[in-house]
């Protein structure tokens, strides 16, 4: 059995103001790196054979904190990044329901195949987004049988993976 540490990356100056980033690469900002750099001395007792991260800039920085602890290489999963959303992407949670009410609606009600209006990418549906998120994470963990891992990635694919895990429905309002 392969044995999984699931990390969130660290805060962005859009998670301090709550702006949907989905697959928009933003850095992580000064509390980020303080929580990656913290991360690293948690987990400095833990022995991982590989590590892996989302190609975007968060979770690659965050995972990249606890690599230079263990010298070990990042591999990097693009099938590790958070869901596409679209033409949400960019806005504050607070204005989509206003450019986009019945889009809006779907995404509160947690409608599988709903897809939003497209962006500068096309919306992935949340039925799309979980098979990707659990597919990879399957994928790696059968890759590293018997092994310890450690998961970089973004609070969508963790919370896909989790009810997964737990049997969970997707249509369950997120627990964490």
């Amino acid at each position: 059995m392969t044995d999984i540490i699931l990390i969130r990356h660290g805060e962005t100056d859009w998670n301090r103001v709550r702006r949907l980033q989905g697959h928009w690469d933003i850095a992580l900002n000064e509390l980020g790196h303080r929580q990656a750099s913290a991360l690293a001395l948690a987990l400095s007792s833990e022995k991982p054979t590989a590590i892996y991260a989302s190609d975007l800039q968060r979770a690659r920085d965050t995972a990249q904190a606890v690599a230079d602890r263990h010298q070990i290489t990042v591999s990097i999963d693009a099938r590790l990044r958070e869901r596409c959303y679209g033409a949400f992407e960019g806005l504050l949670y607070d204005d989509i329901d206003g450019h986009f009410p019945q889009a809006f609606a779907q995404w509160q009600a947690r409608e599988l195949h709903a897809r939003f209006p497209a962006g500068e990418r096309q919306a992935e549906t949340l039925h799309e987004f979980s098979a990707r998120a659990v597919a990879v994470v399957t994928e790696l963990a059968q890759r590293h049988d018997n092994e310890k891992i450690i998961i970089v990635s973004h609070g969508g694919v963790l919370d896909c993976v989790y009810r997964a895990a737990y049997g969970m429905d997707l249509l369950v309002e997120r627990q964490f």
